[in-house]
């Protein structure tokens, strides 16, 4: 047996130990649930919506045979189980969904037949315990477009039968905020208001037929990032507390994520998603590192979680065969990564502890795909290691140029300072942040007005960053409950002559690449346009409840540059991972001396190590002033070292 399989049995029976203790029953002050990065399939990037019983099964049974020994035990169903696949039925169609006569999402029983009956996903959850499996399901925020339309009844699954409070029984319309559809499917899903009684029993009446069926982890959409519905994380969160099974708990998807907005509800959750969808694109990938080291930096990663930890997450991996972007087709290309950009995803999601939930279709895993899911040494390390975090002291070069020209080029990264550009864009951030009280009135005339955002940079040569601000149109008979909803608040336009107003959350869903915070549309009466003026200067929007920021944007905020994670083992490792985000090969160095000052607590002077690189198989020998590779475009190195320390 060689030792590739060794070190996979003994993360794997490691793992299982763990999973033992998290399987008692947990109390709300101790748990040991989400103790190490949870790690499993989901079915989006290869199936999008419309997955069946059959194919979800027989993806489930090789997840058991082939990845299960190597800790991954979720298998996921993502989102649109209960839309039927018919003509006209697409991600944001409407009136295509089953619902039951309490306004609750059921699975289409054309693609689920073993839910017909009322059965829900029971029998599904029972064949994927038999496994050996956990499994789980993609929900959305709130209640649906379709049971508010038909005005369902809210149940009350404490006393049974139909909620009552205030001598009157509730209903689907009673608990709806209309204009807080999730932005990027406005015609599937709302907000319901938790600050009502029937809100809340709606809220619980999912959450305890999900624990019925046997659901053991939820993926919950369109909550957190530039949607945040905190009310709402908060109120699922206590359900799930209350509950005799432990489910594991993971917001999505995080679009624009701070460490401020984390801090906020790591403690209510097990997972929450940083950025937008990660696709197999270089831009996806490489927009990672920022929002990883960000909350590195903050020590969110293994924070405190529902009844144990929580995890940044980073998304799945889109490895091996795929489909498109809601898509109404099935698996059917290729990964479009090269295999160096796929060991520099697997290298940082691995280095920053992110949940490792693989998208491809398992029933065509080639071996590289399975390889790269199953090094031993990424698992070890995405499990086990500690002290993760950005490594800044590093150096690179392209080619036989000078010292003096890598840095007069910003190759050298984290050590110099990176100008910014002028390139501003308006972003989100919790109003407990200290960033985003910056924002003041400026009056131009009788009935003019902008709000503009003070650059605290100290720059010269940036002029104020302002909206203009305009009064809300005279209500309509029908819309004179928003005018009061919104009194005091404004839309903001980009100039005064248009009627294009500030969307707080993106139309489309955006994939992680993409920076540019918010968009402009034609002016409504929705919640993601309204923002009022603190006396604080903070702008807040009534959407979200986050408030307004302008930051900066680099240029080669993706396109380039070298980064660097370092972490240590259970046995005194120190794991060095180099990422080359430029589109040529790079030399990247790092001193030897310098390994202990991003380790904090060790007080240690490094003076040699032995080592060894991950992905060429070389063993480096004793490593005395430097560690230094020639790594691809895109790609990383990955060193194993044990250091000696001179005191």
């Amino acid at each position: 047996m060689n030792f590739a399989v060794l070190s996979s049995l003994f993360i794997f029976f490691s793992l299982v130990c763990f999973q033992r203790l998290s399987a008692k029953p947990l109390s709300k002050n101790e748990g040991k649930h989400a103790w190490f990065p949870p790690r499993g399939w989901n079915s989006y990037d290869s199936f999008s919506w419309i997955i069946s019983e059959e194919e979800f099964l027989k993806s489930a049974e090789i997840v058991s045979q082939r990845l299960r020994p190597f800790g991954y035990e979720y298998v996921v169903i993502d989102y649109l189980w209960y839309r039927r696949k018919v003509e006209g039925a697409y991600t944001d169609s409407l009136g295509f969904d089953v619902i039951d006569k309490w306004g609750r999402m059921a699975p289409d029983p054309g693609r689920w037949p073993s839910s017909n009956g009322g059965k829900g996903f029971t029998e599904v959850a029972k064949k994927v315990h038999s496994m050996g499996l956990k499994f789980g399901f993609h929900v959305m925020r709130g209640i649906s477009t379709q049971a508010v339309n038909a005005n369902t009844p809210i149940l009350d699954s404490i006393k049974g039968g139909v909620y009552e409070e205030n001598g009157r029984q509730w209903t689907a319309k009673d608990i709806a905020l209309t204009e807080r559809a999730c932005a990027w499917m406005p015609h599937g899903f709302m907000s319901v208001n938790t600050n009502l009684g029937a809100g809340r029993a709606f809220l619980r009446s999912l959450y305890k037929q999900y624990a019925e069926w046997g659901v053991d982890f939820v993926k919950h959409d369109c909550v957190f990032g530039d949607d945040f519905d905190l009310n709402e994380i908060t109120v699922v969160s206590e359900v799930l507390k209350e509950l005799d099974r432990p489910i594991m708990y993971s917001l999505s998807p995080g679009t624009r994520v701070t460490p401020a907005m984390a801090k906020e509800v790591n403690g209510l959750v097990n997972m929450y998603r940083i950025t937008g969808d990660d696709w197999d694109t270089w831009g996806d990938v490489a927009a990672h590192f920022n929002i990883s080291r960000d909350l590195s930096t903050a020590n969110m990663i293994g924070a405190k979680g529902l009844l144990g930890k929580s995890w940044p997450d980073m998304d799945m991996l889109p490895l091996g065969t795929l489909t498109d972007p809601g898509s109404n087709e099935g698996p059917h290309r290729k990964c479009r990564l090269t295999i160096d950009e796929q060991r520099t995803q697997m290298t940082l999601w691995s280095m920053a502890k992110s949940p490792l939930m693989f998208g491809g279709d398992v029933r065509d895993l080639d071996d590289p795909t399975y390889k790269l899911l199953t090094n031993p040494i990424l698992l070890e390390i995405d499990s086990f290691s500690s002290n993760n975090r950005e490594f800044p002291y590093v150096t690179g070069m392209n080619g036989p140029r000078t010292r003096k020209q890598i840095l007069s080029q910003g190759i050298r990264t984290c050590l110099t300072k990176v100008d910014k550009s002028d390139t501003r864009v308006l972003g989100l951030t919790s109003c407990k942040d200290s960033k985003p009280n910056g924002w003041s009135i400026k009056t131009l005339g009788q009935d003019l007005a902008q709000i503009c955002w003070n650059d605290k940079s100290g720059s010269r040569y940036l002029a104020p960053y302002c909206l203009y601000k305009r009064k809300l149109p005279l209500a309509l008979d029908a819309e004179i409950i928003y005018k009061q909803k919104y009194q005091g608040k404004h839309h903001l336009l980009a100039t005064d002559g248009m009627e294009l107003c500030w969307d707080a959350s993106p139309k489309g869903k955006p994939t992680s690449k993409e920076f540019n915070r918010g968009s402009f549309s034609p002016c409504k009466w929705d919640a993601n346009q309204m923002w009022e003026l603190n006396n604080n200067g903070t702008l807040l929007n009534s959407h979200s409840g986050l408030c307004a920021t302008v930051n900066a944007v680099q240029d080669d905020a993706v396109s380039g540059g070298i980064r660097s994670w370092i972490a240590t083992g259970r046995k005194g490792e120190i794991y060095l991972a180099f990422f080359n985000l430029n589109p040529e090969k790079t030399t990247i160095s790092a001193s030897i001396s310098d390994l202990a000052k991003a380790l904090p607590g060790r007080n240690l002077k490094v003076s040699s190590c032995k080592g060894s690189e991950v992905w060429s198989g070389k063993d480096l020998g004793i490593i005395g002033g430097s560690v230094s590779m020639t790594v691809e475009m895109h790609g990383c190195a990955l060193f194993v070292l044990k250091c000696i320390s001179s005191s």
